[in-house]
């Protein structure tokens, strides 16, 4: 990663980047001796809990029928809000056992769900929609060629970035709307990590700062360029942008 000399280089742990990676929502669930399949939700709880949507009487809900529990991984993608030669980000890993959520539970278990992702099929549990709680096992952080494995319990205690929730439409506006932004925080990496024919594009935006993508003729580069000091809202967002292009026009 490279930086603005403005601060040095800051990264969340392995625990909150997989956390805000399971706060997308393109997935796949994956269950043994059955075709992969995408659920009709999933959601991470703030106390940890990871749960998942299926049709009822689908095939995953079928495979539970007589059956305490399924192994199970689901797969989440997390791809750049942007266009780019190559959108993926990163991809997690949950594996471990599916099971139905107890309708005694059931209403607190949707409730969780809703606070984290509030999707209309939560309305239809218990008729066409059937919840299962995924008890994790083992947790896989892919981001590039680098595998992670974050501790079950680390990734439950942990919490996704702050900046996760205004990520896309920030970066779209970024992308869209202020190139001259853009060319300004294309100005804080260093010349020598430039070639005449790179194109600089938004990746990622989290509370340490924006992520850069070099798209080179051959290849590309990811780079970082952080704010003054780690946000903890995004009602810090605005300052901490503002700051980056003074120090940008003042260099």
């Amino acid at each position: 990663m490279t930086t603005s000399p403005a601060a040095p280089t800051l990264r969340a742990d392995a625990a909150e980047r997989a956390r805000t990676v399971a706060g997308r929502s393109a997935a796949a669930l994956c269950v043994r001796g059955l075709d992969a399949g995408r659920p009709l939700a999933h959601a991470t709880t703030t106390t940890g809990t990871t749960l998942a949507l299926v049709p009822t009487g689908g095939e995953v809900d079928a495979a539970l029928a007589g059956r305490d529990d399924l192994t199970a991984v689901l797969m989440v993608s997390d791809r750049a809000p942007v266009p780019l030669r190559d959108p993926q980000r990163a991809q997690l890993w949950l594996s471990g056992w599916l099971t139905p959520v107890h309708p005694a539970a059931r209403r607190a278990a949707v409730l969780a769900f809703a606070e984290t992702r509030p999707v209309a099929a939560l309305l239809d549990v218990g008729q066409d929609v059937a919840l299962l709680r995924l008890d994790v096992a083992e947790v896989v952080l892919r981001e590039g060629e680098r595998r992670t494995e974050v501790g079950p319990q680390a990734y439950a205690a942990a919490r996704p970035d702050p900046l996760a929730a205004v990520e896309t439409r920030v970066l779209q506006h970024l992308d869209r709307d202020h190139p001259e932004v853009l060319e300004l925080l294309r100005s804080r990496i260093p010349a020598g990590d430039l070639g005449p024919r790179d194109v600089v594009r938004p990746l990622g935006l989290d509370r340490f700062g924006f992520r850069l993508r070099i798209e080179r003729p051959a290849g590309r580069c990811d780079l970082r360029v952080p704010f003054p000091r780690p946000l903890t809202c995004p009602g810090q967002l605005q300052a901490a942008t503002r700051q980056l292009i003074r120090a940008a026009r003042r260099d």
